[in-house]
């Protein structure tokens, strides 16, 4: 499973109403290659689903992974900070053995 924080689903709730999104739009998550680490991830809102897609719901928000990046995101929360130390969405993947200094991308 895939769960977020609070504030990552208080973050997407207000992305997704400002760029006008219905609610057939859900959030996909997946991990590419490339960044310092190796792999990197990637978010982006989408309403087509593909086969072999993971779906999840947590907080009252669906996402959806494909098959190869859900074997990097097992276990992984979504995060999201306002913080002095960075501002953003983070990754907390219990599956990454090491991570880049900016927290963008990782390895296993």
């Amino acid at each position: 499973m895939i769960s977020i924080s609070e504030k990552a689903k208080n973050k997407i709730t207000q992305l997704k109403a400002d760029a006008g999104l219905s609610d057939d739009y859900f959030l996909r998550v997946g991990v590419v290659g490339g960044g310092c680490s190796g792999l990197s991830y990637k978010l982006d809102f989408d309403n087509e689903s593909q086969p072999n897609d993971q779906v999840f719901e947590d907080q009252g928000v669906r996402l959806v992974t494909d098959l190869k990046s859900f074997l990097y995101l097992c276990d992984t929360t979504l995060d999201f900070s306002d913080g002095l130390n960075g501002k953003g969405f983070h990754f907390i993947n219990p599956n990454a053995s090491r991570t880049c200094g900016c927290g963008e991308s990782f390895a296993v």
